[in-house]
């Protein structure tokens, strides 16, 4: 756009107003219409380490799932005795529930209301109900294919990874469709193993590694970054270990993996900074910046 040249209105100046008639054409632009040109001014520098420090959210899930994966292969195969993961499970969750007490300091209990009580008698409905449900679970896909099993399964846990909770604030996030995908992908699994009491232990695990331990690990990010990242670091170890006694390719690709997520993506998107040209300028839409909630109420 450019500035246009106007008869007989050299003594009038050009108002950016609508209310007021003016005698120049509607397309009118004044000279100074580029002097408000502003770039980048909403653009966020980033840190380096920090980005890093926050793409362990991701690399926490994506080891979940390997470990949920692995640990299933393991009981499939017969490797794994299901009351050796029920005792270490139950062990596991006692330990995360104290630890998380010590660190919230109970401050979640007093806002929800709950006790310890009422939170071990919650666990005790949901071990008896998924008990009792497990020769359901075992025998719900019979009828269907291994192979579509395996795909199902593989699905859902991608979608799991895709619409899980990682801190943004997107349309796209759904922790409740996250854990459903997470848990439905379990019991699709659960359902292959040879006895009842193996899908009751499955689905067991997959309750205490895809729902209980994320809020662990949210929680210890919060209050102890540095703990998180010890455990994050000894959590990706224990992922790499347990897939490299399956597969020394599937270990080394993702190692790979979660290489490139915690160190070459945080390089990228730093990089990328440079490159952003974000304008703005009079031509922007109008923003009201006054509060009109008490006209709503």
């Amino acid at each position: 756009m450019y500035a246009q040249p106007v008869t007989n209105t050299k003594e009038v100046k050009w108002q950016k107003v609508l209310y007021e008639r003016q005698p120049f054409p509607d397309n009118y632009v004044d000279r100074r219409f580029l002097e408000e040109l502003r770039k980048n001014i909403h653009a966020r520098k980033y840190q380096y380490r920090a980005v890093v420090f926050e793409s362990s959210v991701v690399i926490q899930q994506l080891c979940s799932v390997c470990v949920f994966v692995v640990i299933w292969w393991y009981m499939d195969e017969g490797l794994l005795a299901p009351h050796w993961l029920l005792g270490a499970g139950l062990a596991s969750s006692l330990i995360g529930y104290v630890l998380f007490d010590l660190i919230d300091g109970g401050e979640g209990r007093k806002k929800s209301g709950q006790t310890r009580w009422a939170d071990l008698k919650s666990s005790l409905v949901f071990i008896t109900f998924t008990y009792g449900f497990s020769p359901v679970l075992k025998t719900l896909t019979e009828s269907v294919s291994t192979d579509t099993i395996y795909a199902m399964s593989v699905f859902m846990l991608l979608g799991h990874l895709i619409f899980f909770d990682y801190g943004a604030n997107a349309a796209i996030v759904s922790s409740t469709l996250s854990l459903n995908m997470a848990i439905f992908a379990s019991v699709c699994l659960a359902s292959r193993l040879p006895r009842s009491l193996h899908a009751f232990i499955m689905v067991t695990f997959a309750i205490q590694i895809f729902a209980l331990w994320p809020m662990l690990q949210k929680k210890l990010k919060a209050c102890t970054p540095r703990s998180y990242v010890g455990v994050t670091l000894l959590f990706a170890f224990s992922a790499l270990g347990g897939l490299l006694s399956i597969s020394a390719v599937g270990a080394i690709l993702f190692a790979l993996l979660l290489m490139s997520i915690s160190c070459l993506c945080p390089f990228y998107l730093i990089r990328l900074q440079l490159f952003k040209e974000n304008i703005h300028g009079p031509w922007d839409e109008a923003e009201i910046k006054e509060d009109l909630s008490r006209f709503l109420s």
